[in-house]
This record gives C-alpha cells, structure tokens and sequence, in this order.
C-alpha cells in the first residue's frame, strides 16, 4: 500500500510515462506516510476521451491514489498537493492543448484489506493484514 494509477490521455505528445511513476513514486516516499518497497504505480493511457465538448485540444493527467484507512484529512490533503505539484511539473507544455492535472486519494478499508509479498529470500515471506 499504496496503490497509484495515473490515467492519462493518448494526446499528451512527450510524455514521459515511465519518468512521471517514478517521480510520483519519489513524492510519495518523501511523504514519510509508506514504505517504499510499498508503493506501486501504475499507467493507463486513453485514446478515447472526452474532455467537455473539444477534446481534440483538451487533455488530462489524473492521479488516482489509493491507501489504507485511517491518516487525518489533513495528511490527505498534504500528500494531494505534493503529487499535484509533482504533475505540474512534470506536464509538459502542449500547444494549443488545455491539460487538466488532477489528484484523487481513495480509502482502503484497512480492516479487511491484505497483503503478502513473494521474495526471493524465503524468510522475507509473510503475509499482512491492516499494512501501513
């Protein structure tokens, strides 16, 4: 845990998919909130969307993070606008394209959710429940 998806649209000329996970990945450890070897991210791209009624000139980068129950909103809020500065920076500038740059934190229930890890040290196999 976490879990980061960052949906983004198939006109965003230049982007850096692989750049952008890692600095996303980087932004959330410096939050001091997860372990590392914790943090998973994903991409997906969209070459059908839809952004009002022009989306040939609109675009979009979304953030979608998913973690475990239980940080304040405050901590929410702060790790929301760590990753939205993240995306400012990382957006390059498109011409004649509106890109829209969003983050969204979505809560796991920590009680039900579970983890285990598969490793090439045996001993470091284990399973978890209520993970940070």
């Amino acid at each position: 845990m976490p879990h980061l998806t960052l949906e983004y649209t198939g006109n965003l000329a230049g982007l850096d998919v692989r750049k952008c996970l890692l600095e996303l990945n980087r932004v959330l450890v410096s939050t001091n909130q997860f372990d590392e070897i914790d943090i998973k991210s994903r991409a997906l791209k969209f070459d059908d969307h839809a952004v009002g009624v022009h989306p040939e000139r609109r675009a979009f980068l979304h953030a979608k993070l998913s973690l475990l129950s239980g940080r304040s909103t405050e901590v929410k809020r702060e790790i929301s606008a760590a990753l939205l500065e993240s995306l400012r920076q990382l957006c390059v500038a498109q011409d004649q394209i509106h890109v829209q740059l969003c983050v969204e934190i979505l809560e796991i229930e920590r009680e039900s959710y579970a983890k285990a890890a598969c490793s090439p040290n045996p001993s470091m196999h284990n399973t978890e429940q209520a993970g940070k």
